[in-house]
Order: C-alpha cells, then structure tokens, then sequence
C-alpha cells in the first residue's frame, strides 16, 4: 500500500501508539472480580495504569458468552456479552445488591490472587447475586427499573438479537432441565444483557477520558451451538436435522519439518486443525444484501473503536472439511464473496475501522482484497528469525507502517516460554538481530523491537511485557483443555513498569 493510499486507513491506524493485549477475564482480583476479571472497577483501574504507562490501545479478545473449553473464540452468539463479565461492585454501586454482597474473606482473596481464572468459581459465586439484582431490577422503579427509560431504550435498540439471544438461553436451561426459575426467564436474560452494556459503557468513556481506544476482536466463523446458528439456520450450511453438512478448519502443512509453514510452530497447526464451525451459505447472505453481516460488524462497533478481523483469509476462500471424515486431507478450499461482503461494509461505515489477521502465508490476491479496502495487515515477531524467505517479512526493518505489531499474541507461547524452546541457530539470529539483552530479558527485547518497529501500532500482550514464562500462555491451539485461563496478579501492575514503558514510549513516539 502506497503513502497515496493512507487516506482510506481509518486514522485510528495511522497513529504512532503503542497498546497491550489482555482479555478482560485476565484483569486481577480487584473490586469484587472473583474467578475471573470483569468489566468494573478492577477494569477502569486498569485503564488508569495503562494510560499512565504510555499505553493509547487496549486490545481484547471476543467477549461473547464463551462456549465450549471456556473458548472466546467459540462464543455462543455474535451479539450477546458473556454474563460473567458483569461486575458485582457495580450492580452494588447501582444500587442493585446490598455492599455486603462484595465482600470476601482474606482466605477467598487469597486464593483468588494466584493467576490463574476459575470459571468454576466464579458462576457458583456470581450466578446467585446476578439472580438477587435482577429481583431487586423487577421491583425497581425509576430510569434503571423495569420499566425504565434506560432499559426499555436498550431492549428497543437492541431487538434484533436481543430476543434471539433470550430464546436461545431459555432454550438451553430447558434442554439441560435447569431447576432455575432465572434461567428459564428471559426477562433474566436481557437484564444482564442490559447491565453488561451499561457496564461496557462505562469502561469504555472511562478508557476515553485517559486516551485509551478500544480494540475488539471478531472471529470469522461462528459456533454451531450458538445463538446465531439456531436463530438463522437458513444462513449456514446444515442438514434438515441442523447439523454442519461441511466443517471448518486448516489443512495440514505441505512440509511439517518447515517450521515456517505455521504461524506458530506447534505440531497441532502443522498437522492441520479442524475447528468445527458449519460453513456459510453464502448465497443466502447475497439475497438478504449482507444484513445480517453489517449486524454482527456494526454489534462491536457499539463497543470498540477498531476491531480486528480473525482468519482475514477466510474473506478469500476457506477450508471445508467434510463433517464425517478423520482426515483433514479430505476438505477443499473454497472461494468466498469477501469481496462483495467488504464493499457492502465499506458502504455501511465508509473507512472501515479494522485490521486484518493475515498471518503466515500471505498470497498476493489476499494482500491485494486487504489493501483495497484499506485494511492494514498484522506482523509477529516470534517467526521473524527462523532463517527462512517466508520469516524475512516479520523482521522490524521490514515492517511497513500500515501494519499492527506483536512480540506475540494469544496463540503463541509468551516470549519468555518461546525463547526456551528455540533452537540454537533461531536464538544466534536473534541475538545478533536484537544485541545483548536478546538473551537476559528476550520478552524486554522483544518489546523494544516492537515499540521501535516502523509498524504505526505496536501492541503487546501483558504477559511479555511483565516478562512471564510459559505457564502465563493464553492459548495452545489444538489442545482442548488448560486454555484461557491466565490470570494478573493484583500486584503486577507497578509504577515502576509504567515508568518504564512510559519511558520507551516516548523515545520511540508512540504517545500518540
């Protein structure tokens, strides 16, 4: 992309900023967060830190209700928030729960601060005061109650996946025979709907008023026990029973001894992956003008002010899987009208605020569909220094501006765990690429490569940036268990880190 054709980058990209990458359910024990992080004041105190840490972008990942393994990327809909996110502190703030409701004993404290998330603990310790604010919401009079302004102006705007979202879970506590009374009202529902956006928007000014922009996350495919799936079947590829007549997923590599045939290294990827969302119907998509795509971009838009676009290559062809089969070699690619679905965005929102996942083989007709839109593409150093032709466009001096910048993201080993684990050919070139301290502090190294790479946006995950090992991973893609569980520890946040980031942030200009 040439310098002539900035002017269709949405400007939020063609700042020199500098962002961390953390999901919300990472935040620390802070305000009542138990289990998991949430959206209160363990949230907004984050925000704080951050801005006075330099930091001008905080990017998370998909916030839907997670699905299957605790999966953000397996949201069960495209529009709904996940209920645990909401914040009891602020349901008491609000008025909802009595203040005694958010008080732990040092023993729960304790336990909760040893970073790692337990989504057991926090659905046996949360579901019930969810439950108690939604009976104090029913009897509640005024712009917060039942019939309230706030509220019935939430259920107006947001009815066209609100009610789907309702029956859905409704559904679900049916089939799963929920001795719930909640559970089975959809009432229930859209109130912790309503408090998770009201929730959201105050984190989200919150985070304006410190210069912090907000970066969300949308997967390309959606999960086939979802609500989007059993509301729209006639938008996806199922069977007259609702089953996915084909399935989602990657091929194996051509040549699994070529470890930059993978974005990431792991024998899971080289052996192909096989994710299991049914495919879309695209002709059906065509007919209706792509509504129900500008709906599920236009939902986090409300939310986020950029948005990052997973598996960008799907908006080329994607690789369909029979649903039967156990060999991966068996499923196609197949071309997709991303095209057609880019355009009709563009006409929707004009430069559309997004970057592009485009990580490992980038073909040129990908390259070309990202740039006519006016996307920007996305670089990650942990495969920049393997020695191949393939790795030689990660390296920093290679960067272009127009592009997002990561020591690494949630399906890669953090920089600590990835540097044990490379050879010792990869750590030379690292080493001579990066100087001295490539080998005491690789993840401090990696960040200074980052913050002074010529890409406009360099974002790293608060993993390396406090320098973790291996056992802070987010994700190790094709393991089905221990995943999406790192947690802070309410002491990881220091002034002396914020210092230094500051610091670094300035010398590169990247305060925004």
């Amino acid at each position: 992309m040439s310098s002539s054709d900035m002017t269709a980058i949405h400007p939020l990209l063609t700042d020199r900023v500098a962002g961390v990458l953390l999901h919300p359910t990472s935040l620390p024990s802070i305000g009542g967060a138990l289990g998991i992080g949430d959206l209160g004041p363990t949230a907004r105190r984050f925000a704080d830190w951050a801005a006075t840490a330099g930091l001008r972008r905080w990017q998370m990942l998909p916030i839907g209700p997670v699905g299957e393994g605790e999966s953000p990327y397996s949201a069960r809909s495209s529009f709904a928030m996940e209920p645990m996110l909401a914040s009891v502190a602020d349901l008491v703030e609000d008025g909802y729960l009595p203040a005694s409701a958010v008080r732990l004993d040092r023993n729960e404290t304790t336990k909760d601060d040893r970073g790692r998330a337990s989504w057991r603990r926090v659905r046996q310790w949360k579901r019930p005061r969810l439950e108690a604010a939604f009976q104090t919401f029913q009897t509640r009079r005024g712009r917060l109650g039942l019939r309230g302004v706030a509220y019935e102006d939430f259920r107006s705007r947001q009815a066209a996946w609100l009610d789907d979202w309702c029956q859905y879970e409704t559904n679900q506590a049916t089939r799963h025979r929920s001795s719930k009374a909640s559970e089975r009202d959809p009432m229930y529902h859209a109130f912790v709907q309503f408090v998770l956006d009201q929730q959201w928007s105050r984190l989200r000014q919150h985070a304006h008023e410190r210069g912090l922009r907000l970066i969300g996350d949308l997967p390309f495919f959606c999960s086939p026990d979802s609500a989007d799936v059993e509301s729209r079947p006639d938008l996806f590829r199922l069977d007259k029973s609702g089953r996915p007549t084909v399935l989602t997923g990657i091929p194996p590599a051509s040549n699994p001894d070529d470890v930059s045939n993978s974005v990431w290294g792991d024998v899971a990827v080289h052996q192909g992956q096989l994710w299991g969302h049914p495919h879309y119907k695209w002709a059906a998509h065509q007919n209706e003008d792509w509504a129900w795509w500008r709906d599920r971009v236009c939902k986090p838009l409300e939310r986020f002010d950029l948005i990052r676009i997973d598996h960008f290559f799907g908006f080329l062809k994607v690789f369909e899987i029979p649903r039967d089969t156990t060999d991966l070699r068996n499923g196609k690619w197949r071309r997709t009208p991303g095209d057609e679905l880019l355009a009709s965005l563009k006409h929707e929102l004009g430069r559309l605020p997004f970057f592009a996942e485009d990580l490992g083989e980038r073909p040129p007709n990908m390259e070309q569909l990202r740039d006519q839109f006016g996307l920007v593409g996305m670089r990650m150093l942990q495969t920049a220094f393997f020695g191949t032709p393939e790795s030689e466009d990660e390296l920093p001096h290679n960067h272009p501006p127009q592009c997002v910048v990561y020591p690494g993201c949630h399906d890669n080993d953090t920089v600590a765990g990835w540097y044990r684990e490379i050879d010792t050919e990869t750590r030379r070139r690292f080493a001579h690429y990066a100087g001295p301290s490539a080998a005491k502090d690789p993840a401090g190294t990696m960040t200074r490569l980052a913050y002074t790479s010529p890409a406009r946006t360099a974002i790293v995950q608060m993993q390396d940036l406090l320098g973790l090992n291996r056992r802070a991973r987010m994700n190790r893609p094709g393991e089905p268990v221990g995943n999406w569980c790192w947690r802070m520890r309410r002491s990881d946040t220091t002034t002396r880190l914020a210092r230094r980031l500051e610091g670094l942030a300035s010398a590169t200009q990247r305060l925004g």
